[in-house]
């Protein structure tokens, strides 16, 4: 399945569910390890739940693979491992204390170090 039509689709899956504040950052420049990042806002542990399982069922559905899937039990923080597309699914107050949308950014305006750990 090709990037951007799971992308697509993954976003749509949680738009379906209601997921608030939905954003896609874009980390290919930064990881060799995934290459798109979804952090989205649920209300509640049920919520997140719905949000994540649906990404899973909608993206199972078109033929890609769900490699895994952690903290459901207790649901504050559900992440979804689509291999080229990791979902955050987070409640208000851990997406707030997380910040993982200031986390990508700073790597991106990190200063470089030179030889010697100056700068």
């Amino acid at each position: 399945m090709k990037p951007d039509k799971m992308l697509k689709a993954a976003v749509a899956a949680l738009e379906d569910i209601k997921g608030r504040d939905i954003v896609v950052i874009d980390v290919r420049k930064m990881t060799a390890l995934f290459d798109h990042v979804i952090v989205v806002t649920g209300d509640s542990t049920r919520q997140n739940k719905a949000l994540a399982n649906n990404v899973q069922e909608k993206l199972k559905a078109l033929g890609a693979t769900v490699i895994g899937v952690e903290g459901v039990d207790p649901g504050e923080w559900v992440l979804v491992d689509l291999g080229e597309i990791v979902v955050h699914v987070m409640q208000p107050a851990v997406r707030q204390h997380y910040n993982l949308e200031e986390l990508w950014s700073a790597a991106v305006i990190a200063p470089k170090r030179r030889a010697g750990g100056a700068r």
